[in-house]
C-alpha cells in the first residue's frame, strides 16, 4: 500500500509539473528517425506514441476498410508468434499495445515497465514490421468489422454521418466510412492487408513521441531497432478534398422515437491565421458543456434534447464547422429552427464581453489538465507533430487564446458563419421537416 500511494504522490508530482512547463526535446537516431521527447525518471514506466499520417485515407480504390482490418491485426500474431502467443507475451510483460486506424492517421500505442522494455520493444517491433495476418486471425477481425459494419447501418448517428460525408466530400476517400462495406470487406484477402500495410506504415509518414524513464541516447537507439525496417516511402496522399456540401435540409426515413441531426458546413484551416479566433468563437456558440449558446438556446431554455454541440473539424485534406442534435421526432423541428436562428445571430452579432471572457477563462484553465501522465502527454506530442506545430505550441498556446479579442470574433463569425450554406441531415422520423431538395 505504502508503494502504491508512493506512485500516485510521483504522478501527481508530474501532472502538476506538467501544468508548469515541460522539457520537450527532439531526438533523432543515428538512423536519423527523429521524435520527441520528455524523460521523466521518478517513475520506471516508459509511454510511446507513433502516428503514421494519411491513415484509412490512403485506401487502394475498391478496398475501402483495408486499412482498419490491418491495424486490427497488428496485435493479432506477429513474427514467431500466433495471437494468442502475442497476447499472453504481452500480458507477461504487463505491457499494453494499442492500434488503430482512422481518416488521417494510423496510431500505435505502447506503456511498458522500463526493467522489461528490451523484450517489450521487441515485441512491439515484430508487431509493428513482421505482422503473420494469419488466415484464422483474418478471419475473425473480418468477421468483426462485418459486426460492426451492420451495427453502424442500424445507428441513425452513424447513418446522419455518413450521409453528410458522402454531400461534403463527393468521391474523396472521407466520404466514405473507414471500415469499408461489407462487400468490400469480404473480399479482402492477406495480400491486400500486406498492402495496406506497406501503403500506411512508412518512414517518410512517421511522427514519435516518447514520455518516461528513458534518456535521449536510450531512445535513439531504440527508434532505430524498432522503426528501422520499415519501407522508407507510403503511399502518397490523395489530393485535398473539394467540400461541396450546399445549404438545405435532407431527411433519411429511419423507424426510430428520435431523430438525430448532423449539420454544418465548410470549415477553417489549423494554420489559418484567424484559427484561435474560431476556436474560441465555437467555444461561446456549441462545444461540450452547460454554457454554450447552443445548450442553453435548445436544452435549458426548450428542454429539446440532452445534448448538443459544435466542433472544428480540421482534418489533413478539408475542414468543416460541425454539430450534432438529438430530440424526439416531434420536437426536432423546433431544434433544428433554433439552431438555423442561433446560427444566423452570431454571424451578424458576434459574441458579448462577458461570453468572451468566459471561454477564454475555461479554454486556458483547462489545458493544463490535459497533461495528466505519460501516455497522455506522449499523445500529445505525437498530434502535435501530425499538426505540423512547434515544440513551444504547448507554451504559448494560451497566450493565443488571450490574445482574441472581441474584434477578431465578430470578424471570424461573418467569415465562417454561413446560414445559406448549413446543410442539416435528419434521420428518423421528424415531424414538421421535409427534404428541400
Amino acid at each position: 500500500m505504502t508503494r502504491i500511494f508512493s506512485v500516485f504522490l510521483i504522478l501527481i508530482a508530474f501532472t502538476l509539473q506538467a501544468k508548469a512547463g515541460l522539457q520537450i526535446d527532439e531526438v533523432t537516431s543515428p538512423g536519423g528517425i527523429k521524435a520527441w521527447l520528455v524523460e521523466e525518471h521518478s517513475i520506471p514506466f516508459i509511454a510511446l506514441e507513433i502516428r503514421f499520417k494519411g491513415g484509412t485515407s490512403l485506401d487502394v480504390e475498391g478496398k475501402r476498410g483495408a486499412i482498419y482490418m490491418m491495424s486490427g491485426l497488428l496485435e493479432e500474431g506477429a513474427g514467431d508468434l500466433d495471437a494468442q502467443g502475442f497476447q499472453k507475451a504481452r500480458d507477461t510483460l504487463a505491457a499494453s499495445f494499442s492500434f488503430d486506424a482512422h481518416g488521417d492517421s494510423v496510431t500505435v500505442s505502447a506503456k511498458f515497465l522500463r526493467e522489461n522494455r528490451g523484450e517489450a520493444l521487441e515485441l512491439l517491433r515484430k508487431a509493428i514490421i513482421k505482422p503473420r495476418f494469419d488466415q484464422v486471425a483474418l478471419d475473425r477481425v473480418r468477421a468483426q468489422m462485418v459486426s460492426i459494419i451492420a451495427g453502424d447501418q442500424k445507428d441513425p448517428q452513424e447513418i446522419a454521418t455518413e450521409a453528410f460525408d458522402q454531400l461534403a466530400y463527393g468521391d474523396h476517400p472521407y466520404a466514405t466510412s473507414s471500415t469499408g462495406t461489407t462487400e468490400s470487406v469480404n473480399r479482402f484477402t492477406r495480400e491486400d492487408i500486406q498492402e495496406a500495410h506497406a501503403n500506411s506504415m512508412a518512414r517518410d509518414q512517421m511522427f514519435v513521441s516518447a514520455v518516461g524513464d528513458v534518456s535521449a541516447e536510450e531512445l535513439g537507439l531504440i527508434l532505430d531497432e524498432l522503426l528501422g525496417e520499415l519501407p522508407e516511402t507510403g503511399a502518397p496522399k490523395p489530393p485535398r478534398a473539394e467540400v461541396k456540401i450546399t445549404g438545405g435540409i435532407t431527411v433519411i426515413d429511419f423507424p426510430s422515437p428520435q431523430s438525430v441531426a448532423i449539420f454544418g458546413h465548410e470549415g477553417i484551416r489549423r494554420d489559418d491565421p484567424d484559427f484561435f479566433a474560431a476556436f474560441v468563437m465555437n467555444q461561446v456558440f456549441g462545444s461540450s458543456g452547460f454554457t454554450s449558446r447552443l445548450t442553453l438556446e435548445v436544452r435549458e431554455k426548450r428542454g429539446l434534447t440532452y445534448g448538443v454541440y459544435t466542433y472544428l473539424g480540421s482534418y489533413d485534406l478539408a475542414e468543416l464547422f460541425q454539430g450534432s442534435v438529438a430530440s424526439a421526432n416531434d420536437r426536432i423541428a423546433e431544434a433544428v429552427a433554433v439552431i438555423q436562428s442561433e446560427w444566423v445571430k452570431l454571424a451578424d452579432q458576434g459574441v458579448t464581453q462577458e461570453e468572451l471572457e468566459a471561454a477564454k477563462k475555461f479554454l486556458t484553465g483547462a489545458y493544463p489538465l490535459r497533461f495528466d501522465g505519460n501516455r497522455r502527454i506522449a499523445s500529445i506530442l505525437a498530434n502535435m507533430q501530425l499538426d505540423d506545430l512547434p515544440i513551444s505550441y504547448i507554451e504559448t498556446r494560451n497566450d493565443k487564446v488571450n490574445a482574441v479579442t472581441l474584434e477578431d470574433v465578430a470578424r471570424v463569425a461573418k467569415r465562417l458563419m454561413k446560414p445559406e450554406d448549413l446543410r442539416i441531415v435528419v434521420v428518423g422520423q421528424p415531424v414538421g421537416l421535409a427534404s428541400t431538395d
